[in-house]
């Protein structure tokens, strides 16, 4: 314990405190020696870090609980990495600058349950560099991260239906060779639908808040 206290740079006090919050994981034990590992500095540097970014003790327990109840990069990816997102790796102090103040117990558990985020150690895992980027540009905009994740849950439901019509359509008129290289049409005429609807709504007239 003195030695992990020494490395993380805090006293032997200090990780006895967070040892007792539940904020780093129990040491491996033989006998009466207990083992602390990379591991547990790792997330003492985090703690650390978050402090700095002005997070609570309280906030960082309810962070780690979501962190270590978050599915692991394979569970997430499944059957394999993506085909044309590329995925990020993270600390979680780096997501918490892309969305500062924005990264709550809550948002955070969201973006674990969408399957945007995953865990590999102490490391986070975005899926997609594209998606990653997109998100933290519209919360620099103003848009809340919960409205952001949200409307990335609608988004999901209808392209897994637009997705199950294109393999559908294509599997019944391509060969299964061809497929990769028809694959871009679907994604065009996505694209195009999703163009002239935004079009079509935009040229309505804004409707009138509801009252209170």
């Amino acid at each position: 314990m003195e030695e992990l206290a020494k490395e993380a740079g805090i006293t032997v006090r200090t990780l006895r405190f967070y040892r007792e919050r539940g904020l780093i994981p129990p040491p491996r034990r033989e006998g009466r020696i207990a083992w602390y590992d990379d591991h547990h500095l790792a997330r003492l540097r985090t703690i650390t870090a978050l402090l700095e970014r002005g997070h609570t003790l309280s906030g960082i327990a309810d962070l780690a609980e979501a962190f270590d109840s978050g599915r692991n990069v394979g569970e997430v990816l499944g059957l394999g990495e993506p085909t044309e997102e590329t995925p990020v790796r993270l600390t979680p102090e780096e997501l918490a600058d892309y969305f500062e103040g924005e990264v709550t117990p809550e948002n955070l558990a969201a973006a674990l349950d969408l399957g945007y985020l995953a865990t590999d150690g102490e490391e986070i895992v975005h899926i997609s560099r594209r998606l990653l980027d997109v998100s933290a540009a519209l919360v620099k905009e103003g848009v809340p991260l919960a409205a952001v994740l949200a409307a990335g849950r609608e988004v999901r439901r209808h392209a897994e239906s637009l997705a199950g019509l294109f393999t559908d359509l294509l599997r019944t008129h391509a060969a299964e060779s061809d497929i990769p290289r028809l694959r871009p049409l679907a994604k065009s005429v996505v694209e195009a639908e999703l163009s002239m609807a935004m079009d079509r709504r935009l040229r309505e007239e804004p409707s009138e808040p509801g009252p209170g």
